[in-house]
């Protein structure tokens, strides 16, 4: 059976871009009768807000969005939230220092950025130039994963070699990880980093589609290699295109960004929202209302656009006035 997911995270409110790509992982899940899984990645403490998970949550369900399990209603993968899975990920760094693949890394962002091989930037800043690698982590240590301000971080050794996989919109891609180089799987707060968590999370779930933004492409070849050395099951991918500005850039509070909270306290109707991004994905004509449950029946992914959809201010005012 299929399992799709979505993971937000409770770090700000969220808007028509977040709210697009929580529905189409929704409607994938449910077009092909699978489960639907709720998860928040709440490791960035830093920008973790109080209260925004029960926000976010209670915005999905009035935009018409249901799961079967998460972080409000359980299941047989709880927890469903990041910050209570930490010894899953303890277990995991354990596996992959055993493997020989993680090593300490005391470099700061400064140390990385005067390196030889700074000019190349990719999602995580610039690519690391490997410095580090000799200092391979011992697996029998009591805690790769105590809290705290730590001396090192721990990254995964991404070695030459191009990874290749279909994805289900883009079709057939393939990246190098080594292009951007070793990467963080924990960092220096002792907190597992994104990459490793959500393998272990997707594996431990059972997820059988990911369904999430076109800015995490390249991420996938760095989690496939964790799949393999973990030796969990790896997942069909779907990228969405994201939604943009009129100046190319991703839709923000600059742009007059709209959130699920700013649409249903205007009073407009979850039907003309669900229209509104079902439109902008060639599902709907534009202007027609629709649920998100009505909406099953038309979802093909062949429909959804391969190109990022470009926001205008005009766009935005409409949809508040419907």
């Amino acid at each position: 059976m299929t399992r799709g997911r979505f993971a937000p995270s409770p770090t700000g409110a969220l808007h028509v871009g977040n709210a697009r790509t929580a529905l189409i992982a929704w409607l994938h899940a449910r077009a092909t009768g699978g489960a639907f899984v709720m998860r928040v990645e709440d490791l960035d403490f830093g920008r973790v807000r109080p209260g925004f998970m029960e926000r976010q949550l209670d915005e999905l369900r009035w935009l018409g969005l249901d799961w079967e399990e998460g972080p409000d209603v359980g299941g047989p993968h709880a927890p469903y939230i990041q910050s209570q899975r930490q010894e899953r990920y303890e277990a995991a760094l354990r596996r992959l220092a055993e493997l020989g693949l993680l090593f300490e890394c005391s470099c700061s962002r400064r140390d990385i950025a005067a390196a030889a091989s700074a000019p190349h930037v990719g999602e995580e800043g610039p690519r690391y130039s490997g410095t580090c690698r000799p200092r391979l982590v011992d697996p029998t240590v009591p805690s790769l994963t105590t809290h705290g301000r730590s001396l090192f971080a721990l990254r995964m050794r991404a070695d030459p070699g191009v990874v290749e996989f279909d994805d289900l919109l883009m079709g057939r891609c393939a990246f190098d990880p080594a292009a951007e180089g070793d990467f963080v799987v924990r960092r220096k707060d002792g907190v597992a980093g994104y990459q490793v968590a959500v393998v272990v999370d997707d594996g431990a779930m059972g997820i059988t589609h990911v369904v999430r933004g076109a800015d995490l492409l390249s991420s996938t070849a760095r989690q496939i290699l964790l799949y393999r050395a973990l030796d969990l099951p790896i997942p069909d991918f779907l990228h969405v295109p994201l939604m943009l500005g009129e100046d190319g850039e991703r839709l923000a509070k600059r742009h007059g960004a709209v959130s699920l909270g700013e649409l249903r306290d205007a009073g407009v109707p979850p039907d003309a929202v669900i229209g509104w991004l079902a439109s902008t994905c060639g599902l709907v004509e534009p202007g027609e209302r629709i649920s998100a449950r009505g909406l099953v029946p038309r979802f093909e992914v062949a429909r959804l656009p391969r190109e990022p959809t470009i926001v205008t201010a005009a766009d935005l005012e409409r949809l508040r006035v419907r």
